[in-house]
């Protein structure tokens, strides 16, 4: 069985590509690659067809998670109803997929509400913040979450 994930944010050039970088890293690490789909997008048009923005290749180089090719995309209704599972990364992106997509609501989730330890539901935008250091070490932590959730569904 394979659980297909899409991560979401405003623009798809900071944190959800971020975060689908780490998230295939991470799996690809702990030879589960072929357990998971891992991509990710855009509520907003703003950004498609750029690359993820510098300072989150910048990290995602550090990591050896490069998302080579990689281009914002706006998610679609083909994209909600192909993916098992939808990761916003704020309360905003959770509002605006599901006006967008009502039929599909029960498919998205928040990234941090999955850690009980947080200090706040949303992973904040960089782009505005600045602070790419600290969206990295949120979805660090976050994504082990996440990975042992699915490692449970799955029975892995």
């Amino acid at each position: 069985m394979m659980i297909k994930i899409v991560f979401v944010c405003l623009g798809n050039i900071c944190r959800s590509p971020m975060a689908e970088g780490l998230m295939k890293k991470k799996v690809k690490d702990l030879n589960l690659s072929s357990h998971f789909h891992i991509e990710s997008r855009a509520t907003s048009t703003w950004e498609i067809g750029n690359p993820p923005h510098p300072k989150t290749q910048e990290i995602l180089k550090r990591e050896n998670a490069n998302l080579y090719g990689k281009c914002a995309m706006q998610i679609t209704k083909e994209d909600m109803i192909y993916f098992d599972v939808v990761i916003a990364m704020d309360q905003e992106n959770v509002r605006d997929l599901s006006f967008m997509f009502p039929d599909y609501s029960y498919k998205i989730s928040l990234l941090r509400a999955i850690n009980p330890d947080r200090d706040s539901l949303d992973v904040k935008d960089p782009y505005y913040t600045h602070k790419y250091e600290e969206v990295y070490q949120i979805l660090n932590v976050d994504l082990d979450l996440w990975i042992k959730k699915f490692r449970e569904l799955l029975n892995i």
